[in-house]
């Protein structure tokens, strides 16, 4: 059985899996919808995080920017990681003992005002769909090539998918579902990898393949080390040598923090613990969670390295001199057809060749590094299938959870709590199920419409949580003095001064973007960081000249410092 066929029968598979829990754990009620009851075992909830947060960016990307960029693309590695273990450490347990459903009601609350409520429903928002126009791509660049289709259908398919099981089950579905998509991506990134260990090195853990000796054809070692050969590859074709890094020190700084803060202000991972019973189980879930994201965070460097070996010699030739187009592997052709693979005969000798600068003929995108390479490598049919349903799981799973987030800050956050307080359940249950529905269709556009590659989209998504929610969270925890108006004097600040910075680099002026012009050297994928000392700063200021906080308000910022017991999640 070819791959084609396996794709469509093991994606469908999976579809019809998810499609299954959503309709078997539809929810019934606001707290089913937003927090799935508050009854998920930490268990099953960290691994429905770990789907949460490993998103397109993560299985799809990261990888590919790894490949790419060597030590340069380390900055994604730390700052993510980072970032979950400040949020699962410094949040996470707090949050869960004010017991609320969002990250807008908590700092509606906290701060006693119902303009800080609308502005943290403005943040969640614009950071939710800066972040979901990734996965929306990463959708896209899956069914393009693994179902045959142009990248805007295959966005429109992700669409009906996510509506589907996102619209139906709410939180109730997509925790569940969750659980379902870890496994099969989780399964799918790490079997491409361990065969690649094994095959290259000899080892079938890929962490310590990465580090180890090439075997030669006789299954030997070789002497020489993967790392090694890639960095001689890497300078013999004009490219800086893998293991060296080309940004400078500040910007490294900045979008490492901007990563690490950007994930702790994420509404979307925060909402999860939300939905267990307890703030002990909340603990417990953020450290399951760590254990199944670093189950693939730890594997990425390698199999980085394996493809970025693998592509150079398949397209170069064994001789490194190029290999005819015509008699390309199949996998080059075949995606080829997506446009993410472009040949250009510049020296008209008829054959493919790949380096850095004027000599090189083949533009191949980033994003598609991890779909190729069991192709790339000749490995079963059932792989190439496996890692096209994981990359659809990883996209998948983040778009529902940043669905709800949109629909519950509008249904819940704008209109419950703010302009419409006497609609009823049921009323509240439609209105969320429209914003999603709505949501959906302004995700597919930017899917459809991407302002750059899968990560770097993300990035900018971090980047604006960083400046806008996260230093409110951070305040509304450990600050008693801070007070309402410089909560939202803050949370402005540093969303606009991110934004605008952003939108010049990236739309209003791209040829721009380039070091010589950054502000202080950091570019707009670390700017987030610049803008949450922003927030700060401005909040700070706003603060000591305006009213202070009442004493009910400190008095339960004191109750909530010391996360014991349970704090139900409600809506009042």
């Amino acid at each position: 059985m070819d791959a084609q066929i396996l794709t469509y029968i093991i994606v469908g598979l999976t579809f019809g899996l998810y499609i299954g829990i959503a309709i078997w754990s539809r929810a019934g009620s606001t707290k089913e919808f937003y927090v799935a009851g508050g009854g998920v075992h930490p268990v099953v909830n960290g691994m429905a995080t770990g789907a949460d947060w490993m998103s397109a960016a993560s299985f799809i990307s990261l990888a590919g920017i790894v490949s790419f960029t060597g030590y340069d693309g380390s900055v994604y590695l730390m700052g993510w990681t980072g970032g979950y273990v400040l949020l699962a450490l410094l949040m996470a347990p707090y949050l869960r003992k004010f017991g609320k459903f969002t990250v807008p009601d908590f700092i509606g609350d906290r701060y006693y005002s119902q303009t800080a409520r609308t502005v943290a429903v403005v943040c969640a928002i614009f950071v939710s769909f800066t972040y979901i126009a990734g996965q929306m791509r990463g959708v896209g660049v899956v069914f393009s090539r693994f179902l045959e289709v142009d990248v805007d259908t295959g966005v429109y398919i992700g669409m009906c998918v996510v509506f589907f099981y996102a619209v139906l089950g709410g939180m109730k579905g997509i925790t569940y579902t969750q659980v379902a998509q870890y496994c099969v991506m989780i399964f799918a990134f790490m079997v491409p990898a361990i065969f690649l260990s094994v095959m290259m090195t000899g080892h079938v853990f890929p962490q310590l393949g990465f580090g180890a000796e090439l075997l030669d054809a006789a299954g030997n070692n070789s002497g020489v080390f993967l790392l090694d050969k890639l960095d001689g590859l890497s300078t013999q074709l004009g490219f800086a040598e893998y293991t060296l890094g080309s940004k400078s020190m500040i910007d490294v700084f900045f979008i490492t923090g901007a990563l690490m803060f950007g994930t702790a202000g994420l509404p979307h991972v925060i909402v999860r613990f939300f939905t267990v019973p307890s703030v002990k189980a909340a603990r417990s879930s953020a450290g399951w969670a760590l254990v199944f994201i670093a189950i693939m965070y730890t594997t990425i460097p390698a199999l980085a390295v394996f493809s970025r070996v693998n592509m150079i010699e398949t397209v170069n030739g064994a001789d490194g001199q190029g290999v005819p187009h015509a008699e390309a592997p199949s996998w080059i052709t075949s995606w080829e057809k997506t446009g993410l693979i472009k040949w250009d005969d510049k020296n008209g000798d008829g054959k493919m060749f790949y380096a850095n600068g004027e000599t090189n003929e083949m533009n191949i995108d980033r994003d598609i590094m991890v779909l190729a390479t069991p192709e790339m490598t000749n490995l079963p049919a059932w792989v190439i299938a496996l890692v096209a349903a994981g990359g659809l799981a990883a996209a998948l799973s983040t778009s529902a959870g940043l669905l709800l987030v949109i629909s519950t800050s509008v249904s819940h956050d704008l209109l419950k709590k703010n302009l419409m307080p006497h609609i009823s359940d049921k009323k509240e249950l439609m209105y969320a199920r429209t914003a999603a529905a709505i949501g959906i269709v302004v995700a597919g556009y930017f899917g459809i419409n991407p302002p750059g590659f899968v990560a770097a989209v993300v990035a900018i998504a971090f980047g604006l949580a960083a400046s806008s929610l996260f230093p409110a969270i951070t305040m509304g925890i450990f600050s008693k003095t801070m007070n309402k108006e410089g909560a939202i004097a803050g949370m402005i600040a540093g969303l606009s001064f991110t934004t605008i910075y952003i939108l010049y680099f990236k739309f209003v002026n791209p040829e721009a973007n380039i070091a010589d012009n950054w502000l202080f050297g950091i570019s707009p994928e670390g700017i987030g960081l610049l803008g949450m000392l922003v927030n700060f700063a401005v909040a700070a200021g706003v603060s000591r000249v305006t009213a202070a906080v009442p004493e009910p308000v400190q008095q339960m910022v004191e109750a909530i410092r010391f996360p014991k017991g349970s704090g139900e999640a409600q809506d009042h």
